[in-house]
């Protein structure tokens, strides 16, 4: 199996530990992971900022960089839901092969690979948090709003990882308060959302906050630095590669 491995340009800048956790996960299972060099930003704040025109230089050498691949694998939900949505060039049959083949991490490693378990170990209390793209648009978990059966490709995971502690937060699937350009043009609304949950988490006492999205923890890190809190976040990524 030949794959992919897409990284979003924040965390190829300020969290390249994340891709490396990644990539080194993905060879452990068994596929052939290969990193275009020449990738860059897929175009989605762009998209966001209500300027999709914009992006189609993006477009482009997205197609270029990925096509050919059985996969293209990501560890960020909203940047593989704007790939999934919005990919489209010139060349649309190639486009809309990548639109059906690129996934995010964790549900590449439950519906693709089908993982039944994981040679990791992270013995720390963590708490999870669900990103609203990944579950509402993904459906990477179920929602509380729904009666429907409850369901977290994250948390079955996690469960497969030696010694960890997982404490769930009372609202399960609340909004961190990032939304990629929303945290700038409402940056009051989003802090006291960001810190909403980072008291929940606190309260339960956990040592790391954990999720697919190093967008939204990158939001979280921000608010538990200023409050000078001794609890880290860290993408589901470096758990699963943990030894």
């Amino acid at each position: 199996m030949r794959v992919g491995l897409f990284i979003p340009c924040y965390v190829d800048q300020f969290y390249p530990q994340v891709a490396i956790a990644t990539m080194e996960l993905l060879e452990k299972l068994g596929c052939e992971v290969v990193y275009p060099a020449a990738q860059t930003c897929c175009g989605q704040p762009m998209a966001n900022s209500g300027f999709e025109s914009y992006a189609a230089g993006c477009n482009a050498n997205f197609i270029k960089q990925f096509r050919g691949f059985d996969y293209v694998v990501c560890p960020s939900g909203s940047c593989v839901l704007h790939v999934k949505e919005h990919l489209h060039d010139a060349d649309e049959s190639t486009a809309s092969v990548i639109r059906n083949t690129v996934y995010e991490l964790t549900e590449f490693l439950t519906d693709i690979l089908k993982v039944e378990q994981l040679n990791a170990s992270f013995p720390f209390k963590v708490g999870l948090h669900v990103s609203c793209h990944g579950q509402r648009m993904l459906h990477l978990a179920s929602m509380s709003e729904r009666m429907l059966p409850p369901f977290s490709k994250a948390l079955s995971l996690l469960h497969k990882v030696a010694g960890i502690e997982l404490i769930d937060p009372v609202r399960a699937d609340e909004c961190c308060g990032f939304g990629g350009t929303f945290c700038v043009t409402e940056e009051a609304v989003s802090v006291a959302m960001g810190q909403s949950r980072v008291e929940e988490h606190a309260a339960n006492d956990v040592e790391y906050i954990t999720g697919g999205d190093m967008s939204c923890l990158m939001h979280l890190e921000g608010i538990l630095k200023r409050q000078r809190s001794n609890i880290k976040v860290i993408h589901l990524a470096q758990i699963l590669n943990a030894q």
